[in-house]
């Protein structure tokens, strides 16, 4: 797979038609360019190669000034088709969204007032990389059938994982695993030719 590398979105000119299509999209709409004080990352799971038909774009970005976020976001996408604003705190942090479709695609912008590489999104999605590269295709073939049955990403990846618990926190908590640490936890699990989803339950 061609693997998420940050702010800088050439990895999708290398990877998938459907990495190289929204690359194309990205670069025509500029939608990264029109953030870029904002040092936009695109997350989720069209880096990862897991997308599902609905599947969004998903952008993360660091604001500190949410009324000129605001500002911008309006600017730049308010005349896309379906926009909207959500502004609310969780857990006492700040945080904004915007949703729009940018031709097929529904795309979500998501800020905070941390950097990029810190926020949940960015941790989930390379962790999820990593466990990708790990386990390769069946888990991977895996991760997106449980996709398609209704399951979120970070769910379904703790389910094949066999994790308890809140889905999210535990993902979080791997993300701090060395490739090594994840190996000899999970290899078990992947041992046959391909991965059991007959105990999966959404």
């Amino acid at each position: 797979m061609a693997f998420p590398d940050g702010e800088d979105l050439d990895y999708l000119k290398r990877g998938t038609p459907v990495q190289r299509e929204v690359y194309h999209l990205i670069q025509r709409y500029s939608l990264c360019g029109l953030l870029r004080a904002y040092h936009p990352v695109l997350v989720g799971t069209v880096p990862l190669e897991i997308q599902i038909p609905g599947s969004d774009l998903d952008l993360i970005c660091e604001v500190h000034d949410f009324a000129c976020f605001a500002d911008d976001l309006r600017r730049h996408f308010g005349h896309f088709p379906e926009f909207r604003l959500t502004r609310r705190q969780v857990l006492g942090v700040e945080r904004i969204k915007a949703n729009f479709f940018c031709e097929n695609w529904p795309v979500e912008v998501f800020a905070q007032p941390i950097p990029v590489h810190r926020q949940n999104g960015y941790r989930h999605m390379m962790v999820e990389a990593r466990l990708l590269r790990l386990f390769g295709e069946d888990f991977k073939r895996a991760v997106i059938r449980l996709k398609q049955c209704g399951f979120k990403t970070e769910p379904a990846f703790a389910a094949l994982l066999g994790l308890e618990g809140d889905p999210y926190l535990r993902m979080l908590e791997l993300a701090d695993w060395s490739d090594e640490e994840l190996a000899a936890k999970f290899t078990s699990r992947f041992a046959g030719d391909k991965v059991d989803l007959s105990n999966m339950e959404k």
